[in-house]
């Protein structure tokens, strides 16, 4: 089985805004975080995104606390590690700073800004809504960091637009080896649709990389649909709690283990760390 059969799969493991109200086994800690890291790991995935948390569960952006996070998984596993950059109503200075000192071997680089929110059919409101702001000069001022240290950028597109975005970059010369995630079912972005991710995953540029993020239990169709169309898949407790509808996964193990159960019913196989690396052309750490 060649490269071209094989499939990256990524496990998101806390996010930024669920807690353990929600899901009691959302991460915290750096040693918690790290401890599903082995796991994910264990499970299949070769890659893990992450936020960082203080150890109350709030967002955190320190480096000290990336720094113990990156630390305490490279002593349980070899794992990729790929950092966010994502915030609301942080300075982009903060949102950069662990990359530039820590240089993981991947960084979320979101491609424009949106409304980003949940809605709630029953209450018929939105239970949060706030804009997410990714203006061109921020996305360029990241872009240099990671260029200068040798850090992939994950091109994180939540809409067509942003998609589109990444064409002037490429001309530009300043977005040369980056990979694409195609983020849906947010609220003012993609609809998770199968015919939504078809669509978008051919634009994405010829011998680009690209993966689908389905937000709730809508990301296991778009995992299947991801899988035939010869894509990579993410998944994990920042994106989805669920297994089925009315079974919350214990931790990120068990939806990496679905995960694979998924990509070898359709004849692929996941790739391992060292093959993860040769697809998404990142260094070792």
């Amino acid at each position: 089985m060649g490269l071209e059969d094989k499939v990256v799969i990524t496990a998101a493991l806390t996010g930024v805004a669920a807690n353990r109200a929600q899901c009691h086994w959302i991460p915290y800690t750096p040693q918690e975080i790290a401890d599903e890291a082995l796991a994910a790991y264990n499970a299949g995935a070769s890659v893990v995104h992450i936020h960082a948390r203080e150890n109350d569960g709030g967002p955190s952006w320190r480096v000290e606390v990336f720094r113990e996070i990156m630390q305490e998984i490279r002593k349980r596993c070899p794992i990729i590690i790929n950092f966010s950059t994502g915030a609301v109503f942080v300075e982009r200075d903060a949102r950069i700073a662990h990359i530039r000192e820590l240089k993981p071997e991947i960084a979320a680089l979101n491609m424009g800004t949106m409304n980003y929110a949940k809605y709630s059919p029953k209450r018929k409101d939105f239970v949060f809504s706030v804009v997410f702001h990714n203006p061109f000069d921020d996305i360029m001022f990241f872009l240099d960091t990671m260029n200068k240290n040798g850090i992939k950028p994950e091109c994180e597109c939540f809409d067509l637009g942003h998609l589109e975005s990444i064409f002037p970059l490429m001309d530009m010369g300043i977005l040369k080896n980056f990979q694409v995630s195609l983020i849906m079912g947010v609220v003012g972005g993609m609809a998770a649709t199968a015919r939504n991710l078809a669509h978008v995953a051919g634009l994405v540029p010829p011998g680009v990389a690209w993966e689908v993020i389905g937000i709730s239990q809508e990301q296991w169709l778009l995992v299947a649909a991801a899988l035939a169309l010869g894509g990579n898949i993410r998944v994990g407790l920042e994106d989805n709690f669920y297994l089925a509808p009315g079974n919350m996964a214990q931790g990120n193990g068990p939806l990496v283990e679905k995960a694979v159960r998924m990509t070898r019913d359709v004849g692929r196989e996941p790739a391992t760390v060292e093959e993860a690396r040769r697809i998404l052309a990142v260094r070792s750490p």
